[in-house]
């Protein structure tokens, strides 16, 4: 019997994630010397190490509970961001940046900005598109810094290493440049992509797991489309409902991929029971030293999942390499699912393709889409997605026109078209209220979704992801135990193993940063 605090989660799609397993940083192949800091240290905290490392001095035990700001670097010793040299430049400063949105994700971007580039003459930014988040980290690696944008998108995972590499402006300077006000902002999308106190990114296209289902199977195994299950107990519920009616041979369809359910999805659970997922408040109150997924949780977590495998309540898809595995289950005529939980980004693309034909029979209106189920009854999810990152060794003028840029695509007037063009979660409150986001959360309340259950939960160390250096590489251990534990292994030495081959790659790469 699972503990009632601690009741798991389902899950599914997603886009996977490609990994070295060598635990170096992200940047270390190719990359300028990181600029080296010193971290101060918070006298709220209680911390009196005196080398000022937050080195574990022995085993003394962990506050979890406290806010991420022990680790403070100066900002001072970080890139500058001289926001004014737009001022004095010659003509229009051309930018490069490189992004990660493809498919229909991809207009939004481009219109706005055409937009941005037709309202002003002082920038031009020319879009790069990498057609996914690998490919623009593994390039970033490969390439010189004389080769690289002057603004790129990046996912979560690589908050440390990118912060660590010394080779980006970090936000906070061009905040402090220029007198930005960040108060509109969702608070857990700034804090998101901070690091050592620090503002890093900024966050520009915010997602979170959601549940998509389809309405008329709930219908005809008598459940509520309006009212979908929001605690693992109200999902397994809802599975065996839709196969004990026949209403459909699935009730739920999971993955193991690295970005989705054998990674992101592990840490979204951990942060939905209130436990970390490593260390030293997620990495955020120092560098983290080991990972907790295999804990007591874990296994909880991972049995769950396998029980409702082995009696005939979910299926597995693999590692849903094509990030579309899931959802073509939903529509599969033959052996169709019910539920997947999948990055909220995906509503726009799945709606677009629905009402090209590419569903078979299912159609748009029959989506449902609730809240990632989870444990505990109240929703609570980490932000996910991307954010903008500006790079340094440029010019000022393209360091100041990098930012008016970003300035401009998380204007509310920005965030409300993008929101409501794609699914993302606008990371503004002032957003909501605007055109044409006020009238799609309105007529399509499958679009607020992911908005309000940001809004939701505790706010303390684990209502943010972890920060993990090697975190891409960690989440390629976790998705080989998930995969394993999907396929009938033991879900506690399955993990245990994940776990120890984490921990040695957070050692490494910690010894080198």
């Amino acid at each position: 019997m699972l503990r009632t605090k601690f009741l798991p989660v389902a899950i599914a799609a997603g886009v996977a994630i490609a990994a070295c397993s060598s635990g170096e940083s992200a940047l270390e192949s190719g990359v300028d010397d990181p600029v080296e800091t010193t971290a101060s240290t918070d006298p709220a905290s209680g911390d009196t190490d005196p080398d000022g490392d937050d080195s574990d001095d022995g085993d003394a035990a962990v506050d979890t509970t406290a806010q991420p700001t022990t680790t403070v670097a100066p900002l001072a010793e970080l890139p500058a961001c001289p926001t004014d040299a737009l001022d004095d430049a010659d003509g229009p400063v051309d930018i490069v940046f490189w992004h990660s949105m493809s498919n229909e994700l991809e207009p939004p971007l481009i219109e706005l900005t055409e937009q941005y580039n037709a309202s002003q003459d002082r920038v031009r930014v020319e879009l790069q598109n990498q057609t996914g988040n690998d490919s623009t980290i593994d390039r970033y690696i490969a390439v010189g810094s004389d080769s690289r944008p002057a603004l790129v998108q990046l996912p979560e995972f690589v908050l440390r290493s990118f912060s660590d590499s010394g080779t980006t402006v970090p936000a906070a300077a061009c905040i402090e440049s220029s007198g930005y006000d960040t108060s509109a902002f969702v608070p857990r999308t700034l804090t998101a992509y901070q690091y050592e106190g620090i503002q890093r990114g900024m966050p520009f296209n915010v997602s979170n797991p959601v549940l998509f289902f389809n309405r008329r199977i709930f219908e005809a195994a008598g459940l509520d489309p309006a009212d979908p299950p929001v605690s693992l107990e109200e999902l397994r519920t809802a599975a065996e409902a839709i196969v004990s009616t026949g209403a459909a041979p699935v009730g739920l369809v999971l993955d193991s991929g690295p970005d989705s359910g054998g990674g992101w999805f592990l840490e979204q659970w951990f942060a939905r029971a209130g436990e970390p997922f490593a260390d030293n408040g997620n990495g955020r109150l120092g560098p983290a030293t080991e990972v907790f997924f295999d804990n007591e949780l874990g296994v909880e977590l991972t049995t769950f999942l396998q029980d409702m495998i082995d009696d005939g309540l979910a299926i597995t898809i693999g590692d849903n390499a094509g990030g579309q595995d899931a959802f073509f289950k939903l529509a599969d005529a033959n052996e169709r699912g019910s539920m997947t939980v999948s990055t909220s980004a995906a509503l726009g693309s799945v709606l677009g393709a629905l009402d090209a034909g590419l569903g078979g029979d299912l159609t748009r209106d029959d989506i449902g889409v609730g809240p990632m189920p989870g444990p505990g009854d109240v929703p609570q999810v980490q932000v996910g997605g991307a954010s903008l990152w500006i790079v340094a060794d440029k010019s000022d003028e393209e360091v100041a026109a990098s930012w008016d840029y970003i300035t401009y695509l998380l204007s509310a007037e920005s965030q409300a078209r993008w929101a409501a063009s794609t699914g993302y979660v606008p990371v503004r409150t002032d957003a909501v209220d605007l055109e044409p986001l006020a009238s799609t959360y309105a007529d399509d309340p499958r679009f607020e979704v992911a908005f309000t259950q940001l809004m939701t939960g505790a706010d303390d160390d684990t209502a943010n992801a972890p920060v993990l250096g090697p975190q891409r590489e960690v989440r390629v251990e976790t998705s080989r135990a998930m995969a394993a534990i999907f396929g009938g292994a033991d879900p506690q030495t399955a993990l245990t193993e994940a776990a120890e081959a984490s921990n040695a790659l957070i050692a490494s790469y910690n010894q080198r940063n």
